[in-house]
């Protein structure tokens, strides 16, 4: 019985068309070679490798020190674990557009956010994540927290990209004075990750940059549909 799943064959097969592109097929590579040099072993048995490589281990060691100490603070960690769980599957965010939209009368925009964080997902888990293939800083978090085992790599973060979708959405429709809420709901929901020591700090980089540029195409066609 072999083990079929269209949406990862299909992932697979455009990336394997991607190579034969002139000028794609060495962006491909890169994508999925790049990372060794920083995290794709963890511990002490990874290889040195490329500048870039350099540069992004510096950085995810850099956040990792600095988030250490706040790792003890009772009160930060009870935040963080649950913004990290509440994460899952984005879960934090359908609660909040369905109670939003119940709230201003906007069916329409409940459904467009939810399908719209449903295709950010899919393109991150199935897609991106499939490409690069980064090995996690650890295999279920840290002893310390009680988190979710995630069954996908590392890169990039599917909780940051998903923070970073909902509330470039969610700004969007209602304005600057929303910022604080929905802004500091993604910021906390984001961090979390690495905090619990579940991503790498440059994972959050690329998730927040994927989130907002899914975000930013998904508004064009929100707009052409008059959700807006």
């Amino acid at each position: 019985m072999t083990d079929e799943h269209p949406i990862r064959d299909g992932v697979d097969q455009a990336i394997d068309a991607a190579r034969d592109v002139p000028g794609v097929g060495a962006i491909v590579d890169a994508a999925e070679n790049a990372d060794q040099a920083a995290h794709e072993y963890p511990g002490d048995d990874r290889p040195q490798g490329s500048t870039l490589g350099d540069a992004v281990r510096w950085f995810d060691d850099t956040v990792d020190a600095f988030l250490e100490p706040w790792r003890d603070q009772p009160v930060v960690s009870a935040i963080m674990g649950a913004a990290t769980n509440a994460g899952e599957f984005s879960g934090i965010w359908h609660a909040s557009n369905i109670v939003r939209g119940i709230a201003l009368g906007r069916p329409d925009q409940v459904v467009a956010l939810g399908v719209g964080i449903g295709l950010e997902s899919l393109v991150v888990n199935q897609g991106l994540k499939r490409l690069f293939k980064r090995r996690r800083p650890t295999t279920g978090g840290d002893d310390r927290f009680d988190i979710r085992t995630p069954l996908t790599s590392s890169f990039p973060s599917g909780h940051a990209s998903a923070a970073a979708f909902a509330a470039t959405t969610l700004i969007a429709w209602d304005g600057k004075r929303s910022i604080p809420l929905w802004g500091t709901m993604a910021a906390t929901v984001a961090v979390s990750r690495p905090f619990v020591r579940i991503h790498h700090g440059s994972d959050i980089v690329g998730g927040v940059v994927a989130g907002v540029g899914m975000a930013l195409i998904a508004r064009r066609v929100f707009i052409r549909l008059g959700v807006a």
